[in-house]
């Protein structure tokens, strides 16, 4: 993956869903996963959609909610702290950590500082 880090996802249970919450942001997800998303809650596609789905150019992100001082993603479970619909949350979502922007000095900075699943890798 050529990424200066692994990642622990054990640290997730503890974390309070710090991923999930922060800035406004997008989260992106393909019409196949939100189909999936939709069967995953039981409801049909349009509703689905209409309900937590937000068009951004030629994208689709789900849409946020408030939180804290900031935002979160709809499906961020406020009590659990926790993603409501883990088992098909979109590609975006799976592949945190590894963001390119990650590979970066200054973001990978950030990272480490939010993340505790982070681990660096040692130089040998």
């Amino acid at each position: 993956m050529d990424f200066a880090y692994s990642f622990d996802c054990r640290a997730c249970e503890e974390c309070g869903g710090k991923c999930c919450v922060g800035e406004s942001g997008y989260i992106f997800t393909s019409i196949a996963e939100l189909e999936k998303m939709a069967d995953f809650l039981g409801m049909e596609f349009n509703q689905f959609t209409q309900t937590y789905v937000k068009k951004v150019g030629y994208k689709f992100s789900l849409i946020e909610k408030s939180y804290q001082e900031g935002f979160a993603c709809i499906f961020f479970d406020e009590v659990q702290k926790n993603c409501s619909i883990y088992p098909v949350r979109p590609k975006q979502c799976r592949d945190f950590p590894f963001w390119e922007i990650f590979k970066e000095r200054e973001h990978l900075d950030y990272l480490l500082k939010e993340c505790k699943g982070i681990q660096l890798e040692r130089k040998e």
